[in-house]
């Protein structure tokens, strides 16, 4: 797959990005904060997928419907996508639903699959 240079330097950003709001999520001291930093980091990981895999603005709405739709999809890297947004919109809409420590486990485990798809793509290395 070809990524251009403008979607790789984004795809790379948001990782970065995605990782220090992680370290911000695990310093702060309120749990609701902390939840919500940690939800960000998980959309910014997200981000970084798209832009590795192509055009956020193509990808969002196919993995949005997809995911309202609950249909069954048996592609890996499309499931696991579907599997990242669906964890975005349960924190997202639910922050009490859950404890600082959940959240930022997802959070870290959603970062390390971002990472993995992102260098896999670019031939990269994540810093």
């Amino acid at each position: 797959m070809f990524i251009d240079d403008y979607k790789k330097g984004w795809a790379f950003r948001y990782l970065r990005e995605a990782k220090a709001d992680l370290e911000t999520a695990e310093k702060t001291l309120t749990p609701l904060v902390a939840i919500s930093v940690a939800t960000l980091a998980m959309k910014k990981a997200q981000a970084a997928v798209y832009y590795s895999l192509g055009d956020p603005a193509y990808l969002d709405p196919i993995i949005r419907q997809i995911t309202e739709g609950e249909i069954l999809v048996k592609d890996p890297l499309l499931n696991c996508l579907v599997r990242i947004e669906r964890k975005i919109i349960v924190r997202s809409e639910m922050p009490e639903a859950t404890t600082k420590y959940e959240a930022l486990k997802e959070a870290g485990q959603i970062i390390e699959v971002a990472k993995d798809i992102v260098e896999a793509v670019t031939g990269g290395k994540t810093e």
